[in-house]
C-alpha cells in the first residue's frame, strides 16, 4: 500500500498542476470580463436602497430647497421693472406747488380712445419763470393755454407712488423713449441662460456636481449684489447676465444630484415633486414682492437668505455615479456605504470587488478606444430623423416661448399684480399632477398636443372680450397657462424617447438650445401689451396652437420599444398614417428585437425569476448549463432588473439624458 501510495502521488501531481494552470487563465479572463462589462448603479440601488431615508432626506432637506433661487432670481426682475400708473414731465421751476397744481399747469391734455388725460410724455416749451413773474405783476392765477407749444420731458419724470412706490423705472427714468429698457432687460436676463448652462455643464462634469453647484449659487449671489448695488441702467442690465448665466442651472444640478441617488422607478417622482417645489418658490416670491416694494430691497431679500445654503457644503454629497465615471472608488464606496447604513441595508462585497477589477482595469489599460463622434448634423440626414427633428425642435420651442411668455405676463392681468402673478402660479401644480397620470395611459403625443391648442384657443379667445373684462381675461389666462404647464412637462421625456439612443444627448441639447432662442424673443412679445393688453396673448395662442397641430404628425412613443441607433430612428414612426391623428388612445405594439433592449444578455434564469419559477444553485450556474456557485443579491438584483427591461414595454421615464458612463447631463430648460 505505501509502493502504491508512492506511485500514485507522484503521478496525482504533475495532473493537478497542469489543472491550475489552465484553470488561472480563466479566473484572469473572467475578472477581466467583469471588469470590462458596463456597470450602472441602477443595478446596486435595489439592494441598498431605491428610496429609503438617505434618499429622502436628501431630496426634501437639500435637493428640493436647492431648487428656490431658480424661480425667486428668475421672476424678482418684473417687480424690480414695476411701471407706476401715473407719471409726468418734470418741471423744476413749480417745485413749490403741489402735485396737482403742476399737472394742471404745466401738462397738456392728451385725448386717448374718447378720455382726456394729462400726457406722460410732454410739457409746456414756456418760459416759466416770466410767466410766473407776469402772474404776481397781476395778482391772477396762472392759466394754460393750449396753443402754447410742447416739448418733450428734458428734465425728468415725476411718479405717482401711492402703488409703486420704487423700481429701475422710478430711479433711472425709463419711460417714453426709454420704456424698452426693461424688455432689454429681461433679454439680458435670458441671454445669460444658453451661455451658463454650457459652461456649468461643462463644471458639471469636470469638476463635479457640489463644486458646480455652490460654484452656481455663488455667482447667482454675485449678480444679485451687483443688481442691488446698481446706480444705472445698463449697471443693472450687466447683473442680470450674471444672474442669467445661472438660471436654470442653479435649478438643475441639485436635480440631477436627486435623479442620480434614487433609482428609476422614483424618477417621474423626483422630477414631479422638482417642478412642484420650483412652482411653490414662485408662489413664495409673489408674497414677498407684495410685502416689499423698494426694488433694492427686494433684491436683497430674495437672495441674501440664499447665503444660508452654504451650509450644504457640510451634507451635501458627490454624486456617486459621478464619481465611478471619473474613478474615484473610495469617495464612491464612502458615500454608497453610507447611503446603504442610513437606509438599513447591507453594500454587498461583490459590488467592491467588481468596482475594484474595472478600476485596475482602467489603470491598467494603455489603450482607448475612440468611437466615431456624432453630432447635430447626423440628426438631418435621413428623411424621417429630420422631420421629427425639426417637428421635436418646433414643438420645444412653441412650449418654452408660450410657457415663459404667460409667465411674464402674468402680472399684467387682473386688478391686482400680485394676485395675478400667484394665482398663475398656483395653477401649475394641478397640472403636474394630471400629466403624470395620464402620461402612461394615454401616451404623450395626444396629451401634449391637444394641451397646447387647447392652451392657444384660451389665450386667443380673448380677443373677443370687451376692456372691461378684466376678470374673464384673467380666467381664460390661468386656462392657458396651466395647460401649457403640462404640455411643457411632457414634451421633455416625449422627445428623450423620439431620440435614438445614439443620439439622445445631442439631439434633445440641439432642440432645447434652439427652442432657447424663444426667450430672447418672449420680452417683445410681452412689449406688445402695453398698446394692446391683449395682443401678445393672440400671439403665443396662435404659436401653441400651430405646434399643437404639428405634433399630431410625431409618433406615439408609449408601448414601443425605444430606437437605439439612428438606422433603428429613421425606422420608427416610417410608417406614420393619416388616421394616427385621430387615434387618441395608442394601441399596444409587440416589442420588436430592432428597438432598444437594454438586457444585453438575458439568461433562461433571468425569465424564470420573473415568472416566479423557484431558483436553485443549479438555475442561477454562471456557466452555460453547470452548477458552480451561488447568485450574490447584487447579481440577482441585476438579473431581475435585466429581464425587465426585457419583458415590460417603455414606461415614462421623466429624467435627463445621460452620458454612457451613466451620468446626468445638464439641458437647456425651464
Amino acid at each position: 500500500m505505501n509502493g502504491g501510495n508512492r506511485s500514485t502521488k507522484p503521478a496525482l501531481e504533475p495532473q493537478m498542476e497542469i489543472k491550475e494552470e489552465e484553470e488561472e487563465p480563466e479566473i484572469l479572463e473572467s475578472e477581466k470580463m467583469l471588469a470590462d462589462e458596463p456597470f450602472d448603479l441602477d443595478e446596486l440601488l435595489p439592494v441598498i436602497g431605491e428610496f429609503g431615508r438617505y434618499q429622502k432626506l436628501l431630496l426634501w432637506l437639500i435637493c428640493l430647497p436647492a431648487c428656490i433661487p431658480c424661480g425667486f432670481c428668475a421672476f424678482n426682475q418684473l417687480f424690480m421693472t414695476d411701471v407706476p400708473e401715473e407719471y409726468w414731465c418734470r418741471v423744476p421751476e413749480l417745485a413749490n406747488f403741489s402735485a396737482e397744481e403742476r399737472k394742471f399747469y404745466s401738462i397738456p391734455l392728451v385725448e386717448h380712445d374718447g378720455v382726456e388725460s394729462y400726457s406722460k410724455c410732454s410739457r409746456y416749451a414756456v418760459d416759466w419763470k416770466e410767466i410766473l413773474n407776469y402772474s404776481d405783476e397781476v395778482e391772477g392765477p396762472l392759466a394754460p393755454n393750449s396753443s402754447w407749444p410742447t416739448e418733450p420731458c428734458h428734465d425728468g419724470w415725476e411718479y405717482n407712488t401711492s402703488v409703486v412706490q420704487s423700481s429701475i423705472v422710478i430711479d433711472f427714468n425709463l419711460v417714453c423713449d426709454y420704456d424698452i429698457y426693461p424688455t432689454l432687460g429681461l433679454v439680458a436676463l435670458n441671454t445669460g441662460g444658453p451661455v451658463g448652462v454650457y459652461l456649468f455643464g461643462l463644471l458639471n462634469d469636470r469638476a463635479g456636481r457640489r463644486i458646480s453647484y455652490f460654484s452656481c449659487l455663488a455667482t447667482l449671489l454675485t449678480g444679485s449684489f451687483i443688481t442691488a448695488a446698481s446706480t444705472s441702467f445698463w449697471m443693472w442690465a450687466f447683473s442680470r447676465v450674471i444672474v442669467g448665466l445661472t438660471i436654470p442651472a442653479v435649478y438643475q444640478i441639485p436635480f440631477i444630484i436627486a435623479l442620480e441617488l434614487v433609482g428609476p422607478n422614483y424618477r417621474s417622482f423626483v422630477t414631479v415633486m422638482t417642478c412642484t417645489f420650483y412652482t411653490f418658490g414662485i408662489m413664495m416670491l409673489a408674497g414677498v414682492t407684495y410685502l416689499i416694494r423698494d426694488w433694492v430691497e427686494l433684491t436683497l431679500y430674495t437672495s441674501v437668505p440664499f447665503l444660508l445654503y452654504f451650509l450644504y457644503l457640510l451634507v451635501m454629497p458627490e454624486s456617486p455615479r459621478w464619481l465611478l465615471m471619473k474613478g474615484k472608488l473610495e469617495e464612491a464606496l464612502l458615500i454608497l456605504e453610507r447611503m446603504a447604513r442610513v437606509n438599513g441595508k447591507q453594500l454587498p462585497d461583490s459590488f467592491r470587488k467588481r468596482l475594484q477589477q474595472r478600476v485596475l482595469a482602467e489603470k491598467s489599460r494603455t489603450t482607448k478606444r475612440t468611437e466615431a463622434s456624432i453630432g447635430a448634423f447626423d440628426l438631418c440626414k435621413t428623411p424621417n430623423m429630420r422631420l421629427k427633428t425639426i417637428l421635436i425642435t418646433l414643438n420645444w420651442f412653441a412650449n418654452e416661448t408660450v410657457y415663459l411668455g404667460l409667465s411674464y405676463y402674468g402680472p399684467s392681468l387682473g386688478e391686482n399684480q400680485y394676485l395675478s402673478f400667484f394665482l398663475s402660479s398656483l395653477v401649475e401644480i394641478p397640472s403636474y399632477i394630471i400629466c403624470w397620470i395620464i402620461m402612461d395611459r394615454w401616451g404623450r403625443r395626444w396629451p401634449m398636443c391637444l394641451l397646447m391648442i387647447l392652451s392657444g384657443i384660451s389665450c386667443i379667445v380673448t380677443v373677443v372680450l370687451t376692456e372691461d373684462a378684466v376678470t374673464e381675461t384673467l380666467i381664460l389666462y390661468l386656462l392657458s397657462k396651466s395647460m401649457i404647464s403640462a404640455s411643457f412637462l411632457i414634451i421633455y421625456p416625449f422627445a428623450g424617447e423620439l431620440y435614438p439612443t445614439q443620439v439622445r444627448g445631442v439631439g434633445i441639447g440641439t432642440s432645447s438650445y434652439i427652442g432657447g432662442l424663444g426667450l430672447i424673443v418672449i420680452p417683445f412679445i410681452t412689449y406688445l401689451g402695453k398698446e394692446n393688453l391683449r395682443l401678445p396673448l393672440v400671439i403665443m395662442g396662435c404659436v401653441s396652437v400651430l405646434g399643437g397641430f404639428t405634433g399630431l404628425r410625431l409618433p406615439e412613443t408609449l408601448h414601443h420599444r425605444l430606437p437605439q441607433t439612428l438606422e433603428e430612428g429613421e425606422l420608427f414612426g416610417q410608417d406614420w398614417t393619416f388616421d394616427e391623428c385621430f387615434r387618441c388612445i395608442p394601441s399596444k405594439k409587440s416589442p420588436s428585437s430592432s428597438y432598444e433592449n437594454l438586457s444585453h444578455d438575458p439568461s433562461d434564469a433571468a425569465l424564470e425569476l420573473n415568472a416566479g419559477v423557484p431558483i436553485n444553485a443549479g438555475t442561477l450556474a454562471t456557466g452555460s448549463g453547470s452548477c458552480s456557485t451561488e447568485r450574490t443579491p447584487l447579481e440577482l438584483a441585476r438579473i431581475r432588473r435585466q429581464s425587465m427591461k426585457r419583458l415590460v414595454r417603455q414606461a415614462s421615464t421623466m429624467d435627463t439624458q445621460k452620458t454612457k458612463d451613466g451620468a446626468m447631463q445638464l439641458t437647456y430648460w425651464f
